[in-house]
């Protein structure tokens, strides 16, 4: 007959998601969790229990144990942690570990150690995030800043020998390069904003059709490509934020001119972005390019992707997704029919006390 007696709640440590160590004041190892096991190779965390802590921690940098480097029953009186620290494990997988120290009493002896491993994948990732972010910006920030510094340099050895015709391109030339620098300025801190959940919205009722509209004959004096705009009728308000909605607008227009061919033609038309919620509004925005494989379309709306052919900073359609999420509305990428790529994003409608 089975017992009626519930099992055991496991251990605490065994449910934490980092390695955990655990060693009294003489340096015996008291627990071992089992991501710290598997991070250690050790078959059973069971195995590591009353073996001194050193063999345990088998942790190596420089050829140095991590025991011998931070002897964390010596030291100050006041010590009551180790920092964070990389090291590596006996299969050579980067790891990073902190460590508490706790004591009786103020100045007392360390009565415990205990120390967390995790892996240190998710840093690299960040490494290499930081290292794309260098690049790009120097790559970016380089060409208007050349262009800036030349044309003004030019003009303070030759102001005397230039046409008037000529202090005016040149003039205009570092005001483009300027815009183009506080664009870019201002690109990476909405990416600030979007990452930390600070981006702050002012949404209000607005007309689709007359923002987007501005958008469409603004983009359309930069570029020879033709660029429509079509509107359903009836078409209802949204509730957005009109000036991260016109960026958004601008963002999609842009990426359709720079990768796309052919015409540009944008699309407004009603669309239920809530259940049960009032109707809102669907943008889309296609060209007859190539399209976006299906194997990049996550990628496209991530930091610093660009397709290593037409440039670009690579944040414009990383800030349209977070954007157009913030408002509670979609972004979708597909193929257009008869080919080309079709960016398309949801707005949501003006809520009924509003309207």
């Amino acid at each position: 007959m089975a017992s009626d007696t519930p099992a055991p709640p496991p251990d605490l440590v065994d449910l934490l998601p980092d390695g955990v160590v655990v060693a009294d004041g003489s340096g015996t190892v008291t627990a071992v969790n089992p991501v710290a096991a598997a991070l250690l190779g050790i078959d059973d965390p069971a195995e590591g229990v009353g073996r001194p802590l050193s063999e345990v921690l088998r942790l190596d940098q420089d050829s140095c144990g991590w025991t011998a480097s931070n002897t964390p029953y010596d030291g100050l009186a006041s010590r009551s942690g180790i920092p964070e620290q990389s090291w590596l494990t006996p299969s050579g997988e980067e790891v990073l570990t902190t460590a508490r120290l706790h004591r009786a009493g103020r100045g007392g002896p360390v009565t415990a150690v205990a120390v967390t491993i995790r892996s240190g994948r998710g840093r690299a990732r960040l490494d290499r995030e930081r290292s794309d972010l260098v690049a790009t910006l120097a790559h970016e920030l380089r060409s208007p800043l050349t262009g800036v510094k030349g044309f003004v340099q030019a003009l303070l050895n030759r102001w005397d020998k230039l046409s008037d015709e000529q202090k005016k391109l040149m003039l205009t030339t570092v005001s483009v390069d300027s815009d183009r620098l506080s664009r870019l300025i201002a690109e990476l801190l909405d990416v600030a904003r979007i990452d930390t959940g600070r981006l702050q919205l002012y949404p209000r009722p607005s007309d689709a059709a007359v923002l987007v509209r501005r958008v469409v004959d603004s983009v359309g004096t930069t570029t020879h490509r033709p660029l429509s705009l079509a509107v359903a009728d009836d078409l209802p308000q949204v509730q957005v934020d009109p000036d991260k909605f016109t960026q958004v607008v601008t963002n999609l227009l842009e990426n359709a001119v720079r990768h796309g061919d052919g015409d540009v033609e944008v699309t407004l038309e009603p669309a239920r972005v809530v259940r049960g919620g009032p109707a809102g509004v669907r943008l889309s925005v296609r060209d007859h390019g190539e399209g976006i494989p299906v194997e990049l379309r996550r990628r496209v709306v991530t930091k610093f992707w660009t397709s290593g052919v037409r440039g670009g900073s690579g944040l414009g359609l990383y800030i349209v997704n977070g954007l157009v999420h913030a408002h509670g509305g979609t972004l979708v990428i597909d193929d257009a029919p008869g080919g080309g790529a079709l960016l398309a994003c949801t707005w949501p409608g003006v809520p009924a006390d509003l309207a």
